[in-house]
């Protein structure tokens, strides 16, 4: 089979190409913006630079005979110099244009990874949200309100274009040995910031168990939205005691007042909006995962967080040593 992956340059896009040139004879076409591969030379590689938005897209899948398209590019921690216009082209236009190249292209499938945020950070959320409740990132987020687009696009196209097959991952929050973004920066400051009132629970999931389900979906006959996340959740007290830090609640209405400060004096990039990012996480169920996808992830929420902080532990030692 010939795959191609978007965004294969960035961190799961290495991992799973890593992955599925040890573990099947698939013909892999690496896909990034980079105009240089960083994947070292196979007989089962090829590398091409590619901007999601371009309409160069249809070509390369037609002289690729592309038959399977992973879609991984997206922009999950912008750059100080992003603005929310690029980012929605990228995230949004950008998934639009890969979809109609596989349409344009005969494309059989295509495998894209979501985002739990597309639920959004709602206090009327359900307490375990399964893919039957509704996406409706919040618009004061922009990965958020644009994973929602995404899939409303994904909607359209499954009604106009039946015969692209689709199957999409809404994945929890990543964790393992390399990760660094915003919620792992929560982690490592002095103290745990919870908000008073909210358990604000978290979902976890191993990058690897994110690479295997994708491998896997890459040969499965099945279809379908799923939930990506570990078994169970951890709330930020529970983190607190597995991290060996106070946690600091403080009352929503402080929080609120003083990121808008801080963001207007340009101390932070965040605004008031993160309150509700720090008390609605979306809860992620993985029972449709496991019962009907028929993937069980290796580690829970709680394994994937103790298996975080041992490599930052082994991390600290190298660099004090």
């Amino acid at each position: 089979m010939n795959v191609l992956i978007t965004g294969a340059a960035g961190y799961l896009g290495r991992q799973l190409v890593a992955n599925l040139l040890k573990t099947t004879a698939h013909r892999i076409i690496a896909a990034d913006i980079r105009d240089e591969s960083p994947f070292e030379a196979h007989e089962n590689l090829s590398y091409v630079k590619l901007d999601v938005r371009s309409n160069e897209a249809v070509q390369i899948f037609k002289d690729y005979h592309v038959q399977t398209v992973v879609h991984l590019a997206s922009i999950v921690t912008p750059g100080k110099k992003s603005n929310r216009e690029f980012e929605y082209s990228v995230d949004v236009l950008g998934t639009k244009n890969i979809l109609q190249a596989c349409i344009s292209a005969d494309v059989k499938r295509i495998i894209v990874s979501s985002s739990g945020a597309a639920y959004g950070y709602y206090h009327d959320n359900a307490p375990w949200l399964k893919e039957t409740d509704p996406i409706r990132g919040n618009k004061a987020f922009a990965y958020s309100y644009h994973k929602r687009l995404v899939e409303e696009i994904l909607e359209d196209f499954r009604i106009q274009f039946p015969q692209l097959e689709q199957t999409i991952f809404r994945i929890g929050t990543i964790l393992g040995d390399q990760v660094k973004n915003q919620i792992t920066n929560l982690f490592e400051q002095k103290y745990l910031i919870g908000i008073a009132g909210s358990d604000s629970p978290f979902v976890f999931i191993w990058d690897q168990d994110v690479v295997r389900c994708f491998a896997s979906a890459i040969d499965s006959e099945k279809t379908g939205i799923y939930n990506l996340a570990g078994d169970g959740a951890l709330t930020v007290q529970e983190l607190g005691i597995l991290l060996n830090k106070r946690v600091i609640k403080i009352p929503a209405p402080v929080v609120s007042k003083a990121l808008f400060v801080l963001k207007r004096l340009n101390l932070t990039q965040y605004g008031e909006e993160q309150v509700d990012f720090l008390r609605y996480r979306p809860v992620l169920s993985n029972e449709k995962l496991k019962e009907a996808f028929g993937f069980i992830p290796e580690k829970t929420s709680l394994e994937v967080f103790e298996y975080y902080m041992r490599s930052r532990w082994k991390q600290m030692d190298l660099q004090m040593n």
